[in-house]
C-alpha cells in the first residue's frame, strides 16, 4: 500500500508504532502536508490560499517529520496534497520541489470516508462499498491502475469506519482478478 501522512500525525507518540510497521513492511510512506493547509480555495480553485514560501515550509517540514522516521524526499517523492485539493499553480510548486503531485481516482467514491453524520454530503461505508462496486462493475477494467483513497485517520464523530470493510474489499478485487501495488512499484 501507499501511505501519505501529515507532519501533524506523524509527530503523534500514539502513532508512532504504525508508522514503523508501514515501513518496515515495505509500504511507500509519503507526504501529505505538515500541517494540513488548505492550498487553495473551495470555491473558486484558481485563487490559491497559500504562498510559495508557506507551501514549500509546509512541505518540508512534512519531511523533517518523515526524516525521523528514515525517509527522504528522494525515497517519497510522490506527493498527495492536503484535502486531495490544489489547482495548477500547486502542480508546479509541487514539481519545483522535486515531487510529483499525485490524486485519487474520481468517481470510485472511497474519499468520502471522513464524512460524518452531521454534513451535508455524508455517506455511509455500506453507501461507500456500494459505489465503488457499482465504478468496477460498470467497467470490469475501471480500477485498474486507479488510486483508492482511504483514511486511517477519521473524526471520532464518524463511528462507521471504511476501512474496517479493508479486507472485503480486498477479497472482492482480488477475486476480479486485481492485485495491488505501492507507488513505488
Amino acid at each position: 500500500g501507499s501511505f501519505f501522512l501529515t507532519g501533524n500525525f506523524l509527530r503523534n507518540r500514539d502513532h508512532k508504532k504504525i508508522i514503523k510497521k508501514m515501513i518496515k513492511e515495505g509500504h511507500y510512506v509519503g507526504a501529505h502536508s505538515d500541517k494540513h493547509l488548505l492550498y487553495c480555495d473551495w470555491t473558486n480553485r484558481d485563487s490559491t490560499l497559500v504562498s510559495f514560501e508557506q507551501f514549500r515550509k509546509d512541505v518540508e517540514n512534512n519531511f523533517a517529520e518523515l526524516k525521523k522516521f528514515g525517509i527522504t524526499k528522494e525515497d517519497a517523492s510522490i506527493f498527495l496534497p492536503a484535502y486531495e485539493w490544489y489547482n495548477h499553480e500547486i502542480v508546479q510548486w509541487s514539481s519545483e520541489l522535486g515531487l510529483e503531485l499525485i490524486n485519487f481516482t474520481p468517481g470510485t467514491g472511497t474519499n468520502a470516508d471522513y464524512t460524518t453524520p452531521k454534513m451535508k454530503d455524508y455517506k455511509t461505508s455500506a453507501e461507500i462499498w456500494r459505489k465503488l462496486k457499482i465504478f468496477e462493475e460498470y467497467d470490469s477494467k475501471h480500477l485498474n491502475g486507479a488510486i483508492l483513497l482511504i483514511h486511517p485517520g477519521t473524526e471520532p464523530a464518524r463511528k462507521d469506519k471504511f476501512y474496517n470493510l479493508l479486507d472485503v474489499i480486498i477479497e472482492y478485487l482480488y477475486s476480479n482478478g486485481y492485485r495491488f501495488l505501492s507507488l513505488k512499484d
